[in-house]
C-alpha cells in the first residue's frame, strides 16, 4: 500500500479488512503508522526550530523583545507538550539526542538571518528552551535586560 494520504491508506486498510486480506491490513497499518510518527517528527522538529529562535532572538536582542515573540515561545512550547503526549515514542532523549543539534543549527541560522547579527550564544540548555519563565514587564516595571 503506497498511498499519498493517510486517509487513503486507510482506505486501503479498510478495503483490504473487507477483503479478507489481512497479510495487506497488517502491512497498510505499519505502513500507516511509520508515515503519521514521520509527520509528528516533522511539526515537533519544525517547533523545535521555532522555539529555539526566538530564545536565541530574546537573548540576542533584549531591547527588540515583543509580546510576540513571548507569544511564540509559550505557543510553541504548548505545540511541543501536545505533539510528545500524542506520539510517545517523542520522548526527551528524542528530542535530545536525535533532534536538537540539527534544529539548533537551523535555528541559529533563522535567528541570525531575521536579526541581522550573529547570535550571543550558539548552545541552549534544555532548561533554556522549556523550563525558563519568559516574561515582559508590566507597564509600570523595570525591564529585565
Amino acid at each position: 500500500m503506497a498511498s499519498t494520504s493517510h486517509y487513503l491508506t486507510a482506505v486501503e486498510i479498510q478495503h483490504a479488512l473487507e477483503d479478507g486480506d489481512l497479510q495487506a491490513a497488517r502491512e497498510g497499518i505499519a505502513a500507516l503508522t511509520e508515515a503519521m510518527s514521520r509527520s509528528d517528527r516533522r511539526a515537533l522538529r519544525s517547533q523545535l526550530i521555532r522555539l529555539m529562535a526566538h530564545i536565541i532572538k530574546w537573548e540576542t536582542q533584549p531591547e527588540r523583545r515583543t509580546r510576540s515573540w513571548l507569544v511564540t515561545i509559550h505557543g510553541s512550547r504548548r505545540e511541543i507538550e501536545d505533539l510528545c503526549e500524542d506520539t510517545p515514542s517523542l520522548t526527551r532523549k528524542v528530542i535530545e539526542e536525535e533532534l536538537w543539534p540539527k534544529c539548533l543549527s537551523a535555528a541559529l541560522r533563522e535567528a541570525e538571518d531575521e536579526m541581522g547579527v550573529q547570535a550571543k550564544r550558539g548552545e541552549l540548555s534544555w532548561q533554556a528552551v522549556f523550563e525558563t519563565e519568559y516574561h515582559l514587564p508590566l507597564d509600570g516595571e523595570q525591564p529585565d535586560l
